[in-house]
């Protein structure tokens, strides 16, 4: 015995290990969704490997996707198919309300004040999201115009990859993706660090290859319930974060802010009768 592991289990790949691995997965509950694939291994006393695998042969294409589905099974909304429309606003107002507390808790501060700093000095920044992404960076881009600071959110993935290709001294790339594993987003905040960009990522999982690329990872994301394809909750949790950003951007540059708003009013007066 070694650490209290039979020896014999320690083949690797082993079936031994790979229900320890599935265990931990299990035990874990909603905790595993924010650990390392290798804090997963060492959990279960295996290798990273073995947890991969363990995912594949559940049916998963990897740690990731293993995650996301973890989430959404343990979700502790649940509707039923008696449920009124007032018992379904509810039970959703009540999922909202906890994706946003649970965002208190999981943003680190110190990456929080980090990224504010970040985007009060740059020069111009570039925000990225795709599919359900997409809306959250808009409105962020559009955000940070308010408050006098270059930004732009191309809509489209290619033009997104060309113009991460092409940043200036002192530019911010902002990347919003729920898994952080989306292959257009990585792909153009990979290439905006090779030509010397700053990212900041906002993502509901910590370990992904979008925050392996990030100066600031800002993670927050909510427990998502079974009839979405998509992550409602943690668009929630992301969108106060950027909210949190764009507040902390106002009150640290208060002159610049309110000369840019001042003329962002006045030239929206002519579109309101």
């Amino acid at each position: 015995m070694t650490g209290g592991i039979d020896e014999a289990s320690r083949v690797p790949g082993s079936v031994a290990e790979r229900a320890r691995a599935a265990q931990v997965l299990l035990a874990r509950g909603s905790d595993v969704v924010r650990m390392s694939v290798s804090e997963i291994a060492a959990a279960a006393g295996t290798g990273v490997g073995t947890v991969v695998r363990t995912c594949q042969s559940l049916g998963f294409k990897g740690v990731q996707d293993a995650k996301i589905a973890l989430a959404q099974n343990l979700a502790p909304l649940v509707i039923d198919r008696g449920d009124s429309p007032a018992d379904v606003l509810a039970k959703l107002a009540a999922s909202s309300a906890d994706a946003l507390q649970r965002a208190r808790s999981s943003v680190d501060a110190a990456a929080l004040k980090r990224a504010a700093g970040m985007l009060a000095a740059a020069t111009r920044v570039l925000v990225l999201g795709v599919g359900t992404s997409a809306p959250l960076a808009q409105d962020a881009a559009y955000w940070l115009l308010t408050l006098g600071i270059a930004a732009e959110a191309p809509a489209d993935v290619h033009v997104q990859h060309v113009r991460a290709g092409l940043p200036r001294p002192g530019d911010v790339v902002v990347a919003v993706s729920h898994t952080g594993a989306t292959r257009e987003t990585v792909s153009a905040d990979r290439r905006a660090t090779e030509s010397g960009a700053a990212v900041v990522a906002v993502t509901s999982f910590a370990t992904t290859p979008l925050t392996e690329v990030a100066d600031a990872a800002l993670v927050a994301g909510g427990l998502e319930t079974r009839c979405r394809v998509e992550a409602m909750t943690s668009r929630l949790a992301h969108l106060v974060v950027l909210d949190a950003l764009f507040v902390s951007l106002l009150l640290a540059e208060p002159a610049r802010s309110a000369e840019a708003q001042a003329l962002v009013a006045d030239v929206l007066s002519e579109h309101r009768f």
